[in-house]
């Protein structure tokens, strides 16, 4: 119950994932939030199966690989922000700036699978919730990990749902529209940077 409280706490925060899933929600309907909150938890998979083989704890040690998988997560979203802020469509409600479903996957898998914070997050946070005594310690890890990546699955879809709520209010609204884009793409660049100044979690 403790880990379960803690990683809603963390998933509702502001980021990335969730601000796709409503910006989906919000321009394509309640399937495209849903699509893209499935992408995202196909990302956190990834990051736990990652875990799971013990790749994370060689990224964490080596500074080159380190290096490299930030780079490529903070270029990505930085990119995804300056895309946001140009064209302003990433939320949009004209039928041919819509994505296709593939993509919206693509964008929500992405986002996530190429940002090394989740993969910290796994490696630093879950152990605390591990007992040598409720036996394999990579079992315990690839269950708790798969858990935290339903919930933010569940999470973000809820949370893309009930934007889709909000679809025609803001159609009639293209300031506010204009300003929501704006602040996404600023929330790309801001998490991208973050990224690229993010220092390995030092070991205990």
């Amino acid at each position: 119950m403790a880990f379960t409280a803690a990683c809603v706490l963390i998933i509702l925060v502001p980021g990335p994932d969730n601000i796709l899933a409503v910006s989906r929600g919000l321009s394509q309907g309640r399937l495209a939030a849903c699509v893209s909150s499935v992408g995202a938890g196909m990302g956190l998979m990834v990051h736990v199966v990652v875990a799971f083989l013990g790749l994370a704890a060689l990224i964490q040690t080596s500074a080159v690989a380190f290096s490299a998988v930030k780079l490529i997560g903070a270029g990505y979203l930085i990119w995804l922000g300056i895309k946001a802020l140009r064209s302003r469509d990433l939320i949009a409600f004209s039928s041919h700036r819509r994505l296709s479903y593939c993509e919206v996957l693509t964008t929500g898998f992405l986002t996530n699978v190429l940002n090394p914070k989740p993969a910290l997050f796994i490696l630093a946070f879950i152990p605390q919730f591990v007992s040598p005594a409720q036996g394999s310690i990579a079992l315990q890890t690839l269950l708790l990990g798969a858990w935290f990546a339903f919930m933010a699955f569940a999470i973000f879809a809820v949370l893309g749902l009930f934007s889709s709520m909000f679809a025609r209010w803001l159609e009639s609204r293209p300031r506010v529209i204009q300003g929501l884009n704006m602040g996404a793409g600023a929330m790309f660049i801001a998490a991208g940077l973050s990224v690229i100044f993010l220092e390995k979690v030092e070991n205990r």
